[in-house]
């Protein structure tokens, strides 16, 4: 099998050499590829020439090479700055520039290229995400003989949205080279059937497609967590301790609110802040007794519309901590870097809520990590009704982000639940998480492509 993903699975270690980097997706490919064999096909994440890298974890790596300009045009520009936005539901203008798509369609057959020489007769090829969208039909075009399908990792607008799209044709054209074309939700997958049976001679239902003489299957696979290693991880003594110190560091005594983001203005960073400044405003609560912890990970800072929005989102943070923080107690704790994985884990434990409210969300993998911690099956979760795990996590407290009253109300729920109500919330929200991880996912996707 040959995995297709804009990015490689790997970076750069602190002797330089490559190792693998931590995630869901690599948790769940990595074993399989060590098993069936075959390569990772991605992009370093750096200008330069592709070519063959050293295997890490057993696994080949090939790097697509890209260039400078390709790498403002069809990363920065049209994946970025006019997919990206447009498949969020336009939460921000997509900007239609002409000048990237020639572009994005030049680095397609980049990987499309590599994906055709990484493989040998009848091979599975699994391409990822929106930044390759024209990869299944170039390369049925190149190899027919093998077996492809696509996984979009983001939501698929309706039908009134992708319609804006200049390219459309094009892109659901590409889309359909796969054998199975899958989604996060259902009603993702139902917005790319109607878009595909109207712009495209496809015909067929929400399910299965026929397109060029072909079957193409459609359905939702929610992608999830490895929840073994996240239960594992919070069940270490020295984890729990570490959790401990930072409940001490925030205050014994008050209802710790974390949320844990990308800086990205799907997320609603804004919003959340705001109904926090609200819930503080009310009185119920003072920074006595809550203190809300923010972790927002950098993320494409070259592009303008997220410098701006992380000065939007410091002058919040510099303005409710002015006006409600008292001495020893600051209302808004703001972390502008990443953290990972294992250094969640203790700030997962140490919180009592976690609040979880993007405005658009594919299906947000936070939620479930901190399911997977609370093994005192305590905590509970808010969570956005516009994140596709809303979709799974029922018993979670549902909010819409676009209400601040709204969404400060259920805070202040979220911490005044009775511990009886709590647990069996949670317990339920576990029983999900692991039933439903990872691995299920990756292996329901494939045993679907391969029947």
């Amino acid at each position: 099998m040959v995995v297709v993903a804009n990015r490689l699975p790997i970076s750069r270690g602190k002797n330089g050499a490559w190792v693998s980097s931590s995630g869901g997706l690599v948790t769940a490919l990595v074993p399989i590829l060590q098993k069936r064999g075959g390569a990772w096909i991605g992009w370093t994440g750096d200008a330069g020439r592709g070519g063959r890298l050293p295997t890490v974890d057993g696994v080949a790596m090939r790097s697509v090479g890209l260039t400078e300009t390709e790498i403002d045009t069809y990363y920065n520009g049209f994946s970025n700055r006019t997919l990206w936005p447009l498949y969020h539901d336009a939460i921000r203008e997509p900007e239609f520039n002409h000048a990237w798509w020639p572009h994005y369609e030049a680095v397609n057959e980049k990987f499309a290229r590599a994906a055709a020489n990484a493989t040998g007769p009848g091979d599975t090829v699994w391409v990822h995400d929106y930044h390759l969208q024209l990869v299944p039909q170039m390369l049925r075009e190149m190899r027919p003989d093998l077996k492809i399908g696509l996984f979009l990792h983001i939501p698929f607008p309706p039908e009134e949205l992708f319609s804006w799209l200049p390219w459309r044709e094009r892109i659901l054209e590409g889309m359909l080279g796969a054998d199975l074309v899958g989604f996060q939700t259902y009603s993702d997958a139902q917005n790319f059937s109607r878009a595909a049976r109207r712009y495209t001679e496809a015909d067929g239902t929400d399910t299965e497609l026929r397109h060029a003489g072909r079957h193409v299957k459609v359905n939702s696979f929610p992608i999830s967590i490895d929840f073994d290693w996240f239960e594992a991880e919070a069940s270490k003594p020295e984890v729990k301790k570490e959790a401990e110190t930072v409940r001490q560091r925030l205050g014994r005594k008050r209802k710790v609110l974390l949320s844990v983001d990308r800086l990205d203005y799907t997320k609603g960073i804004d919003t959340r802040l705001c109904a926090f400044e609200v819930l503080l405003q009310r009185g119920k609560f003072s920074v006595q007794d809550c203190v809300l912890v923010q972790i927002a990970a950098p993320s494409r800072e070259p592009v303008f519309e997220y410098a701006e929005m992380r000065t939007k989102i410091e002058q919040l943070v510099g303005r409710i901590n002015g006006e409600y923080s008292e001495p020893g107690r600051v209302a808004v704790h703001y972390f502008r870097r990443g953290f990972t994985r294992e250094q969640l884990v203790p700030y997962y434990l140490a919180a009592d809520v976690m609040v979880v409210t993007p405005l658009r969300d594919g299906m947000n993998l936070v939620c479930k990590e901190y399911i997977a911690t609370r093994t005192e099956h305590d905590g509970m979760l808010v969570l956005s009704e516009f994140a596709g795990a809303s979709r799974q996590l029922r018993r979670s407290l549902l909010v819409n982000p676009r209400d601040v009253e709204g969404t400060a109300t259920v805070m202040e729920r979220a911490m005044t639940l009775p511990a009886a109500e709590s647990r069996q919330r949670m317990s339920i929200l576990r029983t999900m998480v692991k039933r439903h991880d990872v691995h299920e996912w990756a292996n329901q996707y494939l045993e679907a492509l391969q029947g």
